[in-house]
């Protein structure tokens, strides 16, 4: 059963079906996996089997070159390997060896493994270490040792998502969240990490029937001292093994009683009395409807306040934190001193710090002491790759999510998993929200230094539009990820006629009983497996309804659709038409747009037309279109197809015979990173963002359209500090600004 079940998931990778028996003929893509994964919590004492089959069939599939089933593989290995205990030291070295063996794999296949072996590296020397981490983290649990948190958000569009879904989904997650309660996920901490390390001397019903009976105040103390010796086993570069195990059996025989501890270890039977399966609990994830613009930045800094006093360094304190505390005026700049350094130069008193209020202070604030104002931080700080953009194959080292310190002293022990669920629409808002929030933080900067912000999909329609034609329109990016990662296709993609099928059943709000959910076991595995993010470009669209005043500006991320409103314009807005033109369907329409070229040369091509509509869309219709490659170097920007709008403009075309003239419409193709459009008579413009009839522009004359720079990116100015001579100000030289990428995780990336 265990390698049929193996085998499935390799199987569910490659979209084909094996000879092989299969143990339920209505098994549906996805849940080999999720049945996996559960034989595991029902039976953990089988795991170190399982953990055998699934590295004999990595082994397997390198060296048949089978690379397609290799990461899905590796992520469910390294998700069993989380979860259980009793795991031998051989297999986990073979493991980590066969993750070194893939570094020298191209992407995604190497930044995947490196992933796996430095979590595998850790698991290896103090087993038990991803486990207790996972929990802390995801449970806000307190602890001194690993102060990381996270949190799961959740977003659904009540417009776009049915409240028959957004129930069932809610239902769902109350019922799994009420049966973990910080004592449970603590005895759940407590007794991993002694079955772990102490294997079958640990006698693990008689330790969770002892915990189950403690006190908070007692349970709290063995949980600090399990996290306090395992963390301090974690953080020394030669781990003592030995010492290790001589300080958990302590902490076991002070729970059980020195004389009890040992008659259990001697008497106890395995196969009288099975080991219990020790639960990982799902992470803590809340439940919103997205009902306002600025409702994730709000999400975002009410997740950072209750701990934020708590945990502000010096250098963080400088900083402009207005965001978070609005009634206190913080520093934006910094003085460059002249002094000498030498200790005897400082006059008398120069130590001493005076009171913030006291008139000396004031006037210090005023004074310029003959230094040059200068921002604190890097002017970098603000760039993509500073907030979880394009990354090298350092990932994860320790943390939850490996960003380390943006500034020195402030480190990011928060992170925030946005998970929206809907379709292109939903995106559409997400890519607001996510525009909004970087633009504020170039203002404020209040959440850059301590979070780390990740954002996830999973794709829901409507019921009504299930059967429509529309339902291939609306998932295009849901398809193009599934297209990029077979995995996403095979575990996210398929889940929304699962979460139909939830809503239709009736609900039950019996919380206390034990639930077993499909749903929420998946969103879990996507949220904790999907490190490796697939970026897409951001465009940005100037709307003129007048050319004599300034545009309007919105931005879309799959697709603008251009239509030709029935109604005219007064003549005075418009330029003569030009002689000869005939009317006839559709706009005259004047169209300036820059190239795609394989050389990435300028090339301005104008032109005039007539046309009927025109549609940009920023996702590749196939696999086989574009002109580059769809994965970029691990240290590299990520260099995907997403540079360029695919434009499908329905020209009409004029032809004259016996019976008279008439006029058929044509499609015509091309690729370019920019496009202005006017219209040059009387016909008037309507511009549909996203697909979404709630982002409607009409009686439009012109609009361009861009990639969106990064909100810091642009002109800056410098002067040169030329000596001897006055000489004019030299204006820096305007560089090519970032354009805005916003990263969607998945398990792999790209794979090509």
């Amino acid at each position: 059963m265990w390698s049929w079940t193996s085998s499935g998931v390799c199987r569910q990778c490659s979209g084909s079906s094996a000879a092989r028996p299969q143990p339920c003929r209505t098994t549906k893509p996805g849940m080999w996996r999720w049945s996996l994964h559960k034989k595991v919590e029902r039976d953990p004492g089988k795991s170190p089997v399982l953990v055998r089959i699934l590295l004999r069939e990595l082994e397997k599939a390198e060296s048949e070159d089978l690379r397609h089933v290799i990461i899905p593989l590796l992520h469910t290995l390294l998700y069993v390997l989380t979860k259980a205990t009793g795991i031998t030291e051989e297999l986990y070295r073979r493991t980590y060896n066969f993750c070194t063996r893939l570094l020298t794999l191209p992407a995604p296949y190497c930044t995947v493994a490196l992933d796996c072996a430095i979590r595998l590296k850790t698991e290896t020397a103090v087993p038990g270490t991803l486990y207790q981490r996972l929990v802390i983290a995801e449970q806000n649990l307190t602890s001194e040792m690993y102060p990381y948190q996270e949190r799961v958000f959740l977003f659904v569009d009540p417009e776009l998502v049915s409240p028959s879904v957004c129930s069932a989904l809610l239902l769902e997650i109350q019922a799994a969240q009420a049966q973990q309660t910080p004592e449970a996920c603590m005895r759940h901490v407590v007794s991993h990490a002694l079955q772990a390390v102490l294997g079958d001397a640990c006698h693990a019903s008689a330790l969770q029937r002892k915990l189950k009976a403690s006190p908070r105040h007692a349970l709290e103390r063995y949980f600090h001292a399990v996290v306090a010796a395992v963390e301090q086993m974690a953080g020394e570069p030669n781990p003592n093994r030995e010492g290790h195990l001589e300080r958990l059996e302590e902490i076991y025989c002070s729970l059980l009683g020195p004389a009890a501890a040992a008659t259990e270890s001697c008497c106890g039977d395995p196969l009288q009395d099975p080991q219990p399966s020790i639960p990982l609990p799902s992470p803590h994830i809340t439940f919103h409807l997205w009902t306002d613009e600025e409702q994730l930045w709000k999400e975002l800094v009410l997740f950072l306040r209750p701990r934020s006093r708590l945990r502000l360094s010096a250098d963080l304190e400088a900083l402009d934190l207005q965001g978070l505390w609005p009634d206190r005026e913080l520093a934006r700049a910094s003085l460059l001193s002249t002094d000498s350094g030498i200790e005897r130069d400082l006059p008398a008193g120069a130590d001493e710090l005076p009171v913030p209020s006291s008139p000396e202070m004031e006037r210090a604030g005023l004074q310029r002491k003959g230094g040059i104002k200068k921002r604190m931080w890097p002017p970098d700080i603000l760039m993509p790759a500073c907030w979880d953009g394009p990354q090298g194959l350092h990932r994860r080292t320790g943390m939850p999510s490996g960003d380390g310190e943006l500034l020195p002293g402030v480190s990011r022990l928060h992170t925030a998993r946005v998970l929206v669920l809907g379709d292109d629409r939903m995106l559409g808002r997400l890519a607001q929200a996510y525009h909004s929030l970087r633009k504020r933080e170039t203002q404020k900067f209040c959440l850059t230094p301590r979070l780390s912000l990740q954002l996830y999909y999973i794709p829901v329609l409507a019921p009504e539009e299930l059967p429509s034609c529309r339902h291939s329109e609306l998932r295009e990016l849901a398809t193009f990820l599934g297209r990029a990662d077979p995995w996403y296709q095979s575990t996210v993609n398929t889940l929304c006629p699962a979460i139909h099928k939830l809503a239709e059943m009736p609900p039950s709000l019996d919380t206390s009983r034990t639930v077993d959910p499909f749903i929420l076991d998946v969103i879990t595995y996507y949220v904790r497996m999907g490190t490796q993010p697939i970026y897409f470009q951001i465009y940005t669209v100037k709307i003129f309804r007048d050319l004599s005043q300034d545009p309007a500006e919105d931005i879309f991320l799959t697709e603008l659709k251009v239509k030709i409103q029935d109604s005219k314009f007064p003549k005075d807005g418009f330029a003569p038409r030009r002689k000869g033109a005939a009317e006839g369907p559709g706009a005259e329409l004047s169209i300036c747009y820059q190239k795609a070229l394989l050389s990435h040369r300028a090339q301005e091509v104008s032109s005039s037309l007539r046309a009927t509509g025109l549609v940009l869309k920023a996702l590749p219709a196939s696999d086989t279109e574009g002109s580059g490659p769809t994965h970029a170097p691990p240290s590299a920007a990520p260099v995907i197809d997403h540079r360029y709008l695919n434009v499908n403009v329905m020209e009409v075309v004029k032809s004259s015979n016996l019976a008279g003239r008439s006029f058929s419409t044509v499609m015509n193709t091309f690729r370019t990173a920019t496009i202005q459009i006017q219209s040059q008579d009387q016909r008037l413009l309507t511009l549909l963002l996203d697909k979404d009839s709630r982002r409607t522009y009409r009686d439009v004359v012109r609009f361009e359209v861009a990639p969106c720079p990064e909100p810091c990116s642009g002109m800056h100015k410098s002067k040169a500090p030329w000596l001897g001579s006055p000489q004019p100000e030299v204006e820096g030289t305007k560089a090519k600004p970032k354009p805005l990428l916003m990263p969607i995780n998945t398990f792999s990336g790209i794979v090509q």
